[in-house]
């Protein structure tokens, strides 16, 4: 049966990969759209002890995410891991409110490396694991990851939203609503298991199965780390694509509050913000396909990291609420293109066995060991020339990586080591047909 006739939602394994986002992002995006607003507005830490804090969850969290990857690997779509790391994120209620507040003001150092051993085995890591099994989910049976990363997209707005009202209650009542989200993913995750031989056959592809079937060994997982192409790609990364976090979450959530009168307005205002972004991000998630197959995956890349220059600078420039909203939802196209133009790039050159792997290094562990080099600097330099000059230093970075981005990017049809674009596949045998010709 051609499986682009048959409705995605009549997919089963579609349905399963985007409820779990949905439920993810859900229970992550209700608290941690306001975990900086949290720290400095409620616990009246300075932007140095927050960007220590933010150090610390990058130091941990880039370890274990080479461990999450690796474990991934060898599981290929078994979900064990996930039900141990959503078995963390049901006790974050519990642990915020009676563990890490409280350890932060008694024994500030103590109770930052707590939390971010927790917070990165809980949601950080285990963040990009449910991402990679999603991935390796749609190229096994027959659906475009991209319009089931768009519900996780919209599971964070949702949450966002909610977290802008119930934040001006209480902090805590989104600490413990993420609680009773992850509930429901652990059990998603634990009983969804109702696919028969049928389905199966229905959807599967056998190509792509019998190639992952082949589990990597360690030795190949420990291949990556010699790849040139990977340590460019780490240096792109660290320059970019880790201001997700320095920029997004460390600084720019207190940074627009500051407009509005009360704290109150500003949290409010912010959550609606917020989630008009991520409903903006998960459209994006269903155009960039689209759009990768129309000017390729490189090209792509390459207006993200744009758009990112410009979102940052303008952050510096714009001088009112209204135009620093419109600039903020500049986000949207930029978080698209980096988690689904990024991931599609590490599959077409490289070994799609190793995509989780691949994901973590390059994806997530890059970002990470940038928010350890740029966190706590970045949080010193905002408290010394405030927020707008130090958003301007940060987009000179990002234009630098642009242009070093342009130089070591490869093009679609180089180096085609994973799974070619269907766009650019034609394309590539007659390059390969005239290369034997020619020789």
């Amino acid at each position: 049966m051609n499986k682009e006739k048959i409705s995605i939602f009549k997919n089963p394994f579609y349905l399963e990969s985007s409820l779990s986002l949905l439920l993810f992002f859900s229970a992550w995006g209700i608290w941690w759209s306001f975990f900086q607003i949290w720290l400095t507005n409620d616990l009246g830490f300075s932007g140095a002890k927050v960007g220590l804090i933010y150090t610390l969850d990058s130091a941990i969290t880039l370890i274990l995410m080479f461990i999450y990857g690796s474990i991934q690997d060898k599981l290929g779509i078994k979900r064990r891991l996930l039900i141990a790391v959503t078995v963390l994120e049901m006790l974050l209620g519990p642990f915020f409110t009676w563990i890490y507040a409280p350890l932060l003001h008694s024994n500030f150092i103590l109770g930052a490396f707590c939390g971010s051993l927790y917070l990165s085995f809980a949601f950080l890591a285990a963040s990009p694991t449910f991402e990679a099994l999603a991935e390796r989910m749609s190229r096994r049976y027959g659906f475009e990851y991209g319009k089931a990363r768009a519900w996780g997209s919209f599971g964070y707005a949702i949450s966002a939203l909610c977290a802008g009202y119930l934040f001006t209650v209480s902090p805590y009542l989104v600490f413990w609503l993420c609680s009773a989200l992850s509930v429901l993913t652990f059990l998603l995750l634990c009983f969804d298991k109702t696919k028969n031989p049928q389905e199966i056959n229905e959807f599967i592809d056998k190509k792509e199965e019998k190639h992952d079937s082949e589990k990597p060994s360690f030795k190949d997982i420990l291949s990556v780390f010699k790849m040139k192409q990977l340590w460019e790609l780490v240096i792109f990364i660290i320059f970019s694509g880790s201001f997700y976090t320095v920029f997004d979450q460390q600084m720019f959530p207190q940074f627009f509050t500051q407009f509005f009168t009360t704290p109150a307005q500003g949290n409010t205002a912010y959550g609606i913000l917020n989630s008009i972004e991520v409903f903006l991000e998960a459209a994006m998630m269903a155009v960039v396909p689209w759009i990768m197959k129309k000017i390729g995956v490189r090209k792509t890349l390459l207006i993200g990291v744009t758009i990112m220059f410009l979102r940052i600078g303008l952050c510096g420039i714009v001088t009112n609420p209204v135009g620093i909203s419109i600039v903020k939802l500049f986000h949207a196209p930029e978080t698209a293109i980096f988690a689904l133009a990024l991931f599609r790039y590490l599959t077409l050159h490289f070994d799609t066995r190793l995509s989780a792997t691949m994901y973590m290094v390059v994806g997530q562990i890059a970002g990470q060991i940038g928010q350890i080099v740029f966190s706590t600097p970045l949080g010193m330099l905002h408290d010394s020339i405030g927020y707008r000059n130090t958003f301007l230093v940060i987009s000179m970075i990002v234009i630098c990586s642009a242009i070093y981005a342009f130089f070591i990017l490869r093009k679609d049809n180089q180096e085609v080591n994973g799974q070619p674009l269907a766009v650019s596949h034609h394309y590539t045998q007659h390059k390969q047909q005239s290369l034997k010709g020619s020789n």
